[in-house]
């Protein structure tokens, strides 16, 4: 009975039951004290204590247990590389190409020029998956997209969502200092484990060089690197992944387009007519790719004063002009408040911050609406046309 129980313990970061991932090690109950022993992937394994609470309470549901004691311990070479394949596994669900002994996954996917859709490609990509990517655009910077997306997100989670940020932005990262990211991604071989903050996996090229290296690629390199942050990266099966955009129209929406063609988009905007016009051009380079335009979220609409009064200081009307000539709805509109700009310079969200605030407000009405759209195609291999 105990043992069963600690093996349905959930483990935090892979999301994976302790039996599914030979991390669980010797147990023994004498005396009414348990004792457990466990190996992580790496010594700095993210989330330690919260695996530790999980154990202590699963083994105290047992009768008979009164007292728990957790041994943690790092996997030697060979358990990881066990793992790593377990996990592959589950990534794909392709057990052949990753059993022991076979070819990893990474060298079908990749080998002889790479398949989009072939072996090894992770499942919540695949054809008939349930995830829904969303791409968050604008026409320009300065919009608060960002913010936005980590925001969003963060809503979504708390709505009782699998969530995911991947940070699209390679030249103009952010998401990991918005989101107050404390540890980087665990990176096991080929295989990387994207960082959870806030219930939500983030994975962004700002873990990997430092804040004040710029990046400077061509387009083919930047393509890699998106692919690399899907198919080498092990984000389980989310509900949502929203994928912050760099500004404008550029590589990344031609990734993006043949990467996840299933990919829907939601554009950001100001209520001036300025960014108005430029959110349009966001818009128009999506459909032209045949990526579908879901919907317009207008940030800064207004300012609440303390005397309760919206003033509208950047004008009105841009986001519901914007969402009236793509034909789309207007998804939410954001006020403005210091906590928001706040949030993003010291590594914490609004929703976080202040989660009975308008803004927090603002957010889970506009996760609550992106919801109810629904995807916006189902794709079956039997419809395809040739």
């Amino acid at each position: 009975m105990l043992e069963e129980a600690l093996r349905a313990v959930v483990e935090p970061e892979l999301d994976l039951a302790l039996g599914e991932t030979g991390m669980l090690g010797g147990v023994a109950l004498r005396r009414r004290r348990a004792t457990v022993s466990v190996a992580v992937p790496t010594a700095n394994w993210p989330s330690l204590d919260e695996l530790r609470r999980r154990l202590v309470e699963a083994a105290r549901s047992v009768v008979g247990v009164e007292e728990v004691e957790v041994e943690l311990s790092p996997m030697g070479e060979k358990a990881r590389a066990t793992l790593r394949a377990r996990v592959r596994r589950e990534m794909t669900g392709d057990d052949q190409s990753t059993a022991e002994g076979a070819p990893d996954a990474h060298e079908h996917a990749h080998g002889g020029g790479g398949n989009a859709h072939g072996a090894g490609t992770p499942r919540f990509l695949q054809p008939g998956s349930s995830t829904r990517v969303i791409g968050v655009s604008s026409g320009k910077g300065g919009v608060g997209k960002s913010s936005v997306t980590v925001n969003l997100a963060i809503s979504l989670a708390r709505a009782g969502h699998r969530v995911g940020v991947l940070d699209a932005d390679v030249y103009g990262f952010s998401v990991p200092a918005m989101m107050g990211a404390t540890s980087d991604p665990v990176v096991l071989g080929d295989l990387v484990v994207p960082t959870l903050v806030d219930g939500v996996r983030v994975l962004s090229m700002g873990f990997f060089v430092p804040d004040d290296q710029p990046v400077i690629w061509r387009g083919p390199m930047l393509h890699k690197a998106i692919e690399q942050f899907l198919d080498d990266a092990y984000w389980g099966m989310p509900d949502y992944l929203l994928v912050d955009m760099p500004p404008g129209t550029g590589d990344v929406t031609l990734s993006l387009a043949q990467v996840m063609p299933r990919a829907e988009i939601v554009v950001v905007t100001t209520p001036q007519s300025a960014a108005q016009r430029v959110a349009q051009r966001s818009a128009f380079a999506a459909r032209k790719l045949k990526l579908s335009v879901r919907g317009v979220i207008e940030n800064m609409s207004w300012f609440t004063g303390d005397d309760g009064t919206r003033y509208e200081l950047f004008g009105r009307g841009g986001g519901q002009a914007v969402a009236d000539d793509l034909g789309v709805p207007l998804l939410g509109q954001v006020p403005l408040v210091p906590a928001l700009r706040e949030g993003g310079d010291v590594g914490r969200p609004v929703v976080v911050a202040e989660p009975d605030g308008e803004a927090a407000g603002a957010f889970a009405a506009l996760a609550e609406r992106l919801v109810a759209l629904g995807p916006s195609r189902v794709y079956r291999r039997e419809l395809t046309l040739r």
